[in-house]
């Protein structure tokens, strides 16, 4: 666990070397919000950890037409970034990984062949003068079960409406009968659930996920499942895991369903805790 801190700490300070002075956003601000968001968005699995490589990058219309003529030195820039940072995670001395006994270190990766930047203005009046609102993908296109990583210079909540959420943005008109409200590594969320099986956990690239959490290997890439019975409208949960699920502070035995109550804590390995509640 004190890994994840040393990451968590160098995020932070990351995150406060990007305020430009002045409120004028810079090419550094810029490569190190790319940065933050990248390492922010990873995703862990049982050999390697999956870095984001495709970002949507939004700036305010003023602060885009200044640097449009300089976007390609800014994307050369940053992608040399990138690499080196992912060079510096799988270098790293032994003292900064501070792994546990017997586990084998991790190789850092990104699945596309290089780093996919696009600067694109801001046209729903989300994003202020000066800040930058960044969308990112772990490959070109979206894979059910992984959700993109948002991410701002400014210490705001991102409200810009991404095409890649399009897909989410459809599956809004069905019906929903649950929100699970979470934080993880990738920041506040919220679930809705609209189909009668959810399948919870870190997943990977042979194992998608319908709630994919971005956080540490505690939590097993299918953690629990919930279902809901059509005919009643009950749902119920299943523990996969290794590391345990609780309901409202009671273990569940792995492999035996039970009813879920209509409002419920699910605490995932102790590292994650999920509010559940049933939409009326």
């Amino acid at each position: 666990m004190l890994f994840w801190y040393v990451e968590g700490y160098q995020s932070v300070m990351a995150q406060r070397d990007t305020k430009p002075p002045h409120g004028k956003l810079t090419g550094q601000a810029i490569i190190n919000e790319l940065i933050r968001n990248m390492e922010v968005g990873r995703f862990e699995m049982g050999y390697s950890v999956l870095l984001p490589c495709v970002f949507s990058l939004y700036l305010h219309p003023d602060d885009h037409a200044r640097l449009a003529g300089v976007f390609d030195l800014i994307q050369e820039d940053a992608r040399r970034a990138l690499r080196a940072r992912v060079a510096q995670l799988n270098t790293r001395p032994a003292l900064m990984r501070l792994k546990r006994p017997g586990r084998q270190s991790k190789e850092y990766k990104i699945a596309c062949r290089d780093w996919i930047l696009e600067f694109l203005p801001d046209t729903e009046g989300a994003v202020p003068l000066g800040d930058l609102e960044i969308h990112s993908e772990l490959n070109e296109t979206a894979q059910p079960g992984f959700r993109g990583t948002k991410t701002t210079l400014m210490d705001r909540e991102p409200s810009v409406t991404s095409p890649r959420t399009a897909a989410v943005a459809r599956r809004a008109s069905d019906t929903v009968y649950a929100e699970i409200r979470y934080e993880d590594d990738s920041g506040p969320q919220l679930f809705l659930v609209s189909q009668n099986e959810v399948r919870v956990g870190r997943g990977g690239d042979d194992l998608a996920m319908d709630l994919a959490l971005y956080t540490n290997d505690e939590v097993s890439r299918e953690h629990f499942t919930l279902r809901r019975d059509p005919a009643t409208g009950r749902f119920h949960i299943v523990d996969k895991s290794i590391n345990g699920t609780w309901l409202d502070g009671k273990r569940l035995k792995k492999g035996i369903e039970e009813v879920l109550p209509n409002r419920a804590q699910i605490g995932v390995a102790e590292v994650l805790t999920l509010s559940f509640e049933v939409r009326r």
